[in-house]
């Protein structure tokens, strides 16, 4: 095992598991199994309505912004508390968004003894023609000695709802568009930005390009966050990108798709104050800001 995944062995300060470590480590060790215990005890809080005919209240919508495993953790067991390979119904899961199947699959991952790492950046297989922001996980396959996107999310209801054509347990890179790959896209003029975002609030653009890239940057440095925390030089889309920033993030963009050697140069780079997570961030979703507790 190299240093890289040594690296991604280690759970970091967001996604320590304390006292659930022996836990976690017991469930299911083939991916498949993993995955539908984690889609036992999770469900997306946007698709609930949809396709689980699950009505939320703001409240359990609210849960969405739990960011580390011993709060999604507590939340889970609040929700129901019988052993997580115990499946539950939708409405006893706990509602959230695409990071947490992937944060949680990749903490279950390294208490199991695989390196994984949460990535962030936009799938093409939610809405045709476009890409919608979303996160996968990552991790190292000693069989196929590479590193596998897999999306813990999609479950048997989803994959028909989508109509998906390739096995989410592993991800093509050009189904899910990691956000490294989606700037040099745009930045070169071989993808239109405006087709990266979140269509169903009508939002898309380099803007939202560059701000998947600085926290993909982030979960690499085993600090992954909400979808929606905002900090640094993200800005919003009436706010340019000034060209000292694109020189800086076609750098992050760089390391973030390098292979494994490129890892001192990725977490050398994160040091830089523009990129790193500070102590508190904008939580775009609550309109506030707040202070990190890890």
């Amino acid at each position: 095992m190299d240093a890289a995944q040594q690296f991604f062995l280690g759970q970091g300060r967001m996604n320590a598991t304390g006292s659930d470590a022996a836990a976690l480590a017991a469930l299911p060790r083939d991916l498949a199994g993993l995955c539908s215990v984690i889609q036992g005890v999770l469900v997306h809080r946007d698709i609930a309505p949809w396709l689980y005919e699950l009505k939320l209240s703001e409240e359990q919508r609210d849960t969405a912004n739990l960011r580390t495993i011993r709060e999604m953790l507590s939340e889970i067991r609040l929700v129901d508390e019988r052993p997580m390979a115990e499946p539950r119904t939708p409405a006893r899961r706990m509602p959230c968004v695409c990071s947490h199947f992937s944060i949680l699959l990749c903490a279950i991952l390294r208490e199991q003894g695989v390196p994984a790492r949460a990535r962030c950046g936009f799938g093409a297989y939610f809405n045709p023609g476009r890409f919608e922001d979303h996160w996968v996980a990552e991790y190292w396959s000693e069989g196929e000695g590479r590193w596998m996107l897999v999306d813990a999310q999609i479950d048997s209801i989803q994959r028909k709802a989508f109509k998906l054509d390739f096995d989410p347990l592993d991800v093509p890179h050009n189904r899910f568009v990691i956000a490294g790959d989606a700037w040099q896209m745009c930045r070169s003029g071989r993808a239109d930005p405006n087709l990266f975002g979140l269509s169903f609030i009508n939002e898309q653009g380099m803007w939202w390009i560059a701000a998947n890239l600085i926290r993909d940057l982030a979960s690499l440095n085993r600090v992954p966050m909400l979808p929606w925390d905002v900090w640094g030089i993200m800005h919003g889309p009436n706010a340019p990108i000034t060209a000292d920033e694109e020189v800086l993030l076609d750098r992050v963009a760089e390391l973030t798709l390098a292979g494994d050697d490129a890892l001192p140069a990725l977490r050398e780079i994160y040091k830089d104050e523009r990129l790193k997570v500070p102590p508190s961030v904008f939580n775009a979703n609550r309109q506030r800001i707040e202070t990190l507790e890890f």
